[in-house]
């Protein structure tokens, strides 16, 4: 087997309005068109895809709160990631620099979900 390159990801959310919000708005992902039968929502990153999937329980899967990056997380490359903190911080997300002390930092959706940002 020779796996090619990543298709999509799919997380669990537990409200569509809040979730898109996030992901839309505080983050800038770009919604493209589904043609699915149950709820959710889709991002078009470059070649890969970010499924929102509605769900009606989350189970947090955080264990180190001190260090989030030690959590299953997705990453995401930014352009300029002063930019990033500062959309962050206006939108009131929580937010943690990396321990490792490169250029990136980590942050939760609205359900938890961990998500790296780095330059």
């Amino acid at each position: 087997m020779q796996i090619t390159q990543p298709l999509h990801c799919a997380i669990l959310v537990s409200q569509l309005e809040t979730s898109e919000h996030f992901y839309s708005k505080v983050l800038g992902l770009q919604k493209i068109d589904r043609e699915l039968k149950f709820p959710g929502i889709w991002y078009q990153i470059g070649n890969f895809q970010l499924h929102l999937i509605l769900a009606t329980t989350i189970i947090p899967d955080a264990i180190d709160f001190q260090k989030l990056g030690r959590n299953r997380h997705l990453a995401f490359s930014v352009a300029n990631l002063e930019e990033a903190k500062q959309q962050l911080t206006a939108s009131n997300c929580p937010m943690q620099m990396s321990a490792s002390g490169r250029s990136a930092l980590f942050t939760q959706d609205p359900d938890g979900n961990i998500i790296e940002l780095s330059e």
